[in-house]
């Protein structure tokens, strides 16, 4: 394939998006390296297995006098050595996203996932119905979707499935990255203040969903639960195109009051959410049964289901298809059980997210007829750039009530004192400022049927295999 552009550099090429980038980029043909700070697995072996040349650090000697174009990471900022050579030397360059558009989503029938929880789920969840029904769709996904072999890939048909983060684009793009995505079938999971280090208030936020809302064709559809005030007031600021909503109902009569006849519905069939059953516009589509727990999940799920069928796909063959779903990394994933003592990791780093992952859990084991089920302990590191400036830190305490034992960690970066959520937290709770001392005290104190769910959106220092070696070698 000939293109105009043959040599791309891609700054930031580590990352889950800008590494889909890349893989997609080389299958379309071109020559693609790239830069990080930091070149590691599992993201430097998928690229690397691709041909793709990475290079440690942001040296200027990392610039070859072939490269056409550089692709920016929004991580990148003024001051970097390579972004100054660029502007210096009026090097041609774009964002990721905007690259994007021009060389893949501007002729794809795209199917963008939004929301400030479970965009990763849904996406993953999408992408697999999709494939599952044969329609071959292309995908890029910020996370690890362990139903395909990569996070991103071009695909063969006009369908493309993408996380659309609102974070923004580039140094020189300060629009939301979703804004370049134009899609024809938008999901919007939620609406909530989070990424305070670049949006000032929800209204802020709001904004850029209605930028993304008025790009979306008539011919197309916008999905999202029922009731959520946030997106209610996002679409009364401006909508052109059909919307169908989704809401889980009680499993026993409904009140005859209750609007429950029209859009998506859900009933549950237990309280831990693995068996549930799905209507569209009062018409039962069928029973959703998978290894997938919480409520949060049966939103996705239902989300999924939805913009499968608005791309063509029976809810029927969908249902099928989460059955065989397989839940992405970092999703209540579980690391290790020792000694009957599980450790799962978890991307949760909102109180909404940590609540809801920890009531899913509790209902996991309020299922369990052993009168000796184990305790939730929850392990938390406050690490968005939202948690370490303090945002959250009046509201995290109630999402931690589903924990019998909450243990924090007290990083270098958080400007604030998580000491000070002790008075406030219902279970009881330990701050360490040591990794190693955290996970002492975990270890010390965990027994046979507990469950320990470690949160955070980074890798937390490995916490999870140094918490299952110690508990290896505690004497039971």
């Amino acid at each position: 394939m000939t293109n105009k552009i043959q040599h791309l550099h891609i700054l930031g090429i580590c990352g889950t998006f800008m590494g889909g980038i890349a893989a997609i980029a080389k299958q379309l043909g071109f020559k693609v390296s790239g830069s990080d700070a930091n070149v590691y697995p599992p993201m430097s072996t998928q690229l690397e297995q691709l041909g793709i040349e990475l290079m440690s650090g942001y040296q200027v000697d990392n610039f070859s006098d072939d490269i056409d174009l550089v692709i920016v990471g929004n991580a990148m900022s003024r001051g970097n050595p390579m972004v100054e050579y660029m502007l210096d030397r009026n090097i041609p360059y774009s964002s990721g996203p905007q690259w994007l558009l021009e060389n893949v989503l501007k002729d794809r029938w795209v199917l963008a996932v939004s929301g400030t929880h479970g965009k990763t789920t849904t996406s993953s969840m999408l992408a697999w119905i999709l494939d599952y029904a044969h329609m071959s769709p292309g995908f890029l996904i910020g996370g690890v979707p362990q139903n395909f072999s990569s996070s991103a890939r071009l695909g063969d048909t006009p369908f493309f499935v993408i996380e659309a983060d609102e974070y923004d684009s580039a140094f020189f793009d300060k629009r939301s990255k979703f804004v370049h995505y134009r899609p024809r079938t938008l999901v919007i999971n939620n609406l909530e203040f989070d990424h305070g280090d670049i949006f000032n208030d929800l209204s802020d936020i709001q904004k850029q969903f209605h930028h993304l809302i008025r790009m979306v064709p008539s011919n197309g559809l916008i999905l999202s639960p029922a009731n959520e005030t946030a997106i209610s007031e996002t679409l009364a600021m401006g909508c052109w195109t059909p919307t169908e909503f989704s809401q889980q109902v009680p499993n026993k009569e409904l009140q005859q009051d209750e609007p429950l006849d029209t859009g998506w519905q859900v009933e549950k069939l237990n309280a831990q959410g693995s068996e549930f059953i799905v209507k569209f516009n009062g018409n039962e589509q069928g029973v959703v049964k998978w290894d997938l727990i919480g409520d949060f999940n049966i939103d996705n799920g239902v989300m999924a289901i939805a913009a499968a069928r608005h791309a063509g796909v029976p809810s029927a063959v969908s249902i099928e298809a989460l059955a065989e779903f397989i839940n992405t990394k970092r999703r209540f994933e579980l690391r290790g059980t020792v000694n009957d003592i599980s450790v799962y990791d978890d991307f949760a780093h909102h109180p909404t997210a940590i609540a809801k992952t920890l009531a899913g859990v509790r209902a996991k084991l309020s299922q369990q007829d052993n009168e000796q089920a184990g305790r939730i302990f929850a392990v938390l590191e406050p690490r968005s750039n939202t948690m370490r400036s303090g945002v959250h830190k009046e509201s995290l305490p109630k999402s931690l009530i589903d924990a019998d034992q909450v243990f924090i960690y007290q990083g270098e970066q958080v400007t604030w004192s998580v000491s000070d959520l002790i008075k406030q937290c219902k279970p009881t709770c330990q701050v360490e400022d040591n990794i190693e001392r955290l996970v002492e005290a975990i270890a010390q104190q965990a027994q046979a049927g507990d469950i320990i769910v470690v949160m955070s959106n980074g890798g937390f220092a490995d916490i999870h295999n140094k918490l299952l070696n110690r508990l290896a070698s505690v004497i039971v």
